[in-house]
């Protein structure tokens, strides 16, 4: 059926009114940071969304059309034509979820086209049975293996503080140098969302390696940079950095597999949270230290008035933390 004038005209005005694609990811970069998230995340978030419009624009199409079978082609796209593990598959999906979202919530959708995209070819089926779904764990003579691995001074460092300490790739990215109390040997770390105790301890093999670091990054620092590890161009190292060089190091010592798209066959920094917090456990640790030491929210409310005395938890950990001949 033909459309009078007076219809197309009123088409072409609100083809007008509607906003560029760049001018929707500008407001979804602002949403993301308004809510609180990482720039490493915003910047992450922005280039996933950028790659998908140009996908779409390359087909003629636009962000507010999109519907599951433009979304399911997108799918096909990434996993078929250029290959992409699940991963990153996922985390794609996972951005354009959270864009959506906001989409719909600026009422400029009824609703978020992602959502049953991602049950329907993205769902995870638990099995118990299915060791595919178990983050990897290794023993402490792999971890000695993996960190001894590299002469690297700074990444041997950032391999030794996350197995020792049990903090978050963001929490260790936030690191400055003035964070370190050598006296207590302690790390007093940024305030995040995540972390109720923001003091962790570390041992004698975690000073050595940091100590080495140091007077490495004293010789590169020429602009002064406080950031504790820091990249070849002398600013703080980033997210994506510190986990190619983790994968890189594991992949070398045959921890990590880049083509299995199983999580046992893979070893993260979060990994290393995963081996401090079973390690510390297997030594015989109270698990209420370790949960402090690990900064996790306390959901009772006796577990909130049950303070901690700093010093008993210090020779705790000395005590139980696993020693790896670095």
């Amino acid at each position: 059926m033909i459309e009078s004038p007076s219809k197309l005209s009123e088409m072409v005005l609100d083809a007008r009114k509607r906003p560029t694609a760049d001018r929707l990811i500008d407001r979804f970069e602002k949403d993301c940071t308004i809510r609180g998230m990482s720039q490493g995340t915003v910047k992450v978030y922005v280039y996933n969304i950028i790659n998908f419009n140009k996908y779409l624009e390359q087909r003629g199409l636009y962000l507010l059309d999109v519907d599951k079978d433009i979304l399911r082609d997108y799918l096909e796209f990434m996993r078929f034509d250029r290959g992409l593990n699940q991963k990153t598959v996922e985390n794609n999906f996972t951005t354009l979820s959270s864009f959506y979202e906001y989409l719909a919530y600026e009422d400029m959708l009824e609703m978020n086209p992602v959502l049953q995209v991602r049950k329907r070819y993205l769902r995870r089926y638990k099995d118990n049975t299915d060791a595919g779904q178990i983050r990897k764990l290794i023993s402490v003579e792999e971890m000695a293996r993996l960190i001894n691995s590299t002469m690297d001074a700074r990444d041997k460092a950032i391999i030794t503080l996350f197995a020792k300490t049990g903090i978050r790739r963001k929490e260790l990215i936030a690191l400055d140098v003035d964070d370190i109390d050598w006296m207590e040997q302690s790390i007093r770390l940024k305030p995040t969302a995540k972390r109720t105790n923001r003091t962790v301890f570390f041992d004698d093999e975690t000073s050595f390696t940091l100590k080495r670091w140091l007077r490495v990054r004293d010789s590169r620092n020429r602009t002064g940079e406080k950031a504790l590890f820091i990249n070849n161009r002398i600013e703080r190292i980033q997210r994506s950095g510190v986990s190619r060089m983790i994968e890189k190091v594991a992949t070398q010592v045959g921890l990590h597999d880049p083509n299995s798209d199983r999580m046992e066959d893979h070893f993260s920094p979060h990994c290393c949270r995963h081996w401090f917090t079973t390690h510390m456990r297997r030594s015989g640790m109270p698990r209420e230290f370790i949960q402090e030491l690990r900064g996790d929210v306390r959901k009772e409310a006796i577990d909130i008035y049950d303070h901690i005395d700093k010093k008993e938890l210090r020779e705790s950990y000395l005590a139980h933390i696993p020693q790896l001949g670095v």
